[in-house]
């Protein structure tokens, strides 16, 4: 295993990974045993290790507390069925990290130290990473401001962690989710692009409401006119009508969406006509009603790929498909998974052994 000359390794004396029910794994909360941090100080990156998992001691006048100055990425490790450990399109996650650095102000991660300070850290957790299909480890890239004074203006100081979590299945059933008129996600001009904390801040209050009415997720409708849907909570959206798969185009408003990239290429490869466009609220309404949305998903890392079974939109809910199976829906879950975890040729070249 080739490791950067400079990032020191500390492990733990004992590990907890034996003590871990790895058929019982909840996203997000069971952390592995080690993370990895770097510091951005003098114009350069400096200081790589991994240390124990635990409490970080940081001054409470740290900029990215009073503005904000955040942005993270979410990609998995798969457990291939050789044994080895493979990374889902990491020059893709690394691409989207970089350019939400860009618009958040802050400095670029070089590729070398992306990619060497990830592949050791995972493989130094690797006994974390679980077997099985829906099973994987979620690994969090997140980089924040750290000097410590006030003031409005872009810091000169920042920190990035990689922490890791086992986690299975993210759903278990189809969604429930509400077309959000209300509130909005992103506005053009905005950062709605970039995986920044102040993005998901925004959702909280919305989401919330509709947890509370019975939804699993909601969807975001552009801010301008409220009329045409973008994106899902936490994923984005693809629609199946007439046999197409049909999904909200990129744009500052739209996260661009790794998992949502990936079905895009498998489906076109599949010979499946794909259309990225604008999608509004009355075309999904419509196509429910006379039986041409055949299919809807969320797609997203932590998602994966989850059916959305019912949508409301102005207290009417309209359920999809009626009882026929998620036929085009499967089918591309089945190749991506089949290469997350090395059961087919990677064509595409997406997998990173280690």
């Amino acid at each position: 295993m080739n490791t950067i000359k400079n990032i020191s390794i500390t492990k733990v004396k004992s590990t907890r990974v034996n003590q871990l029910d790895f058929s019982r794994l909840p996203f997000g909360k069971v952390f592995t045993d080690h993370m990895f941090t770097a510091d951005y100080l003098n114009d350069e990156w400096q200081s790589c290790q991994i240390i124990p998992y635990g409490p970080l001691a940081l001054s409470p006048a740290i900029s990215v507390l009073h503005y904000g100055q955040t942005v993270f990425e979410g990609l998995k490790a798969y457990k291939q069925i050789d044994g080895s450990i493979g990374i889902f399109r990491p020059d893709k996650h690394f691409h989207r990290l970089n350019q939400s650095a860009q618009r958040m102000a802050m400095p670029a991660i070089p590729w070398e130290l992306f990619i060497e300070s990830l592949a050791t850290f995972v493989h130094t957790e690797r006994e974390w990473v679980p077997q099985g299909e829906g099973y994987s480890l979620y690994i969090r890239p997140v980089m924040f401001a750290t000097e410590p004074a006030l003031g409005v203006r872009a810091s000169n100081e920042y920190k990035l962690v990689l922490l890791a979590n086992p986690t299975g299945p993210y759903y278990n059933s189809p969604l429930k989710v509400r077309i959000e008129t209300e509130f909005t996600r992103a506005d053009a001009g905005g950062v709605g692009f970039a995986k920044t904390g102040g993005n998901y801040a925004r959702s909280l209050y919305p989401f919330q409401k509709a947890a509370l009415a019975g939804f699993d997720q909601l969807i975001w409708t552009d801010a301008a006119s409220k009329t045409y849907v973008e994106e899902a909570g936490t994923a984005n959206l693809v629609f199946v009508i007439a046999g197409e798969i049909i999904t909200p185009s990129l744009g500052n408003t739209v996260l661009d969406g790794v998992t949502r990239d990936s079905i895009l290429h498998l489906a076109s490869a599949m010979g499946i006509p794909v259309q990225e466009r604008k999608v509004s609220i009355d075309e999904i309404i419509g196509a429910i009603e006379d039986g041409t949305l055949s299919e809807a998903f969320a797609v997203g890392t932590g998602a994966t790929l989850t059916p959305i079974g019912e949508i409301t939109h102005q207290d009417t809910s309209h359920h999809i498909g009626k009882g026929h199976p998620q036929v085009i829906s499967k089918l591309i879950a089945e190749k991506l998974n089949a290469i997350r975890y090395g059961r087919c040729n990677d064509e595409f070249g997406w997998i990173y052994r280690l």
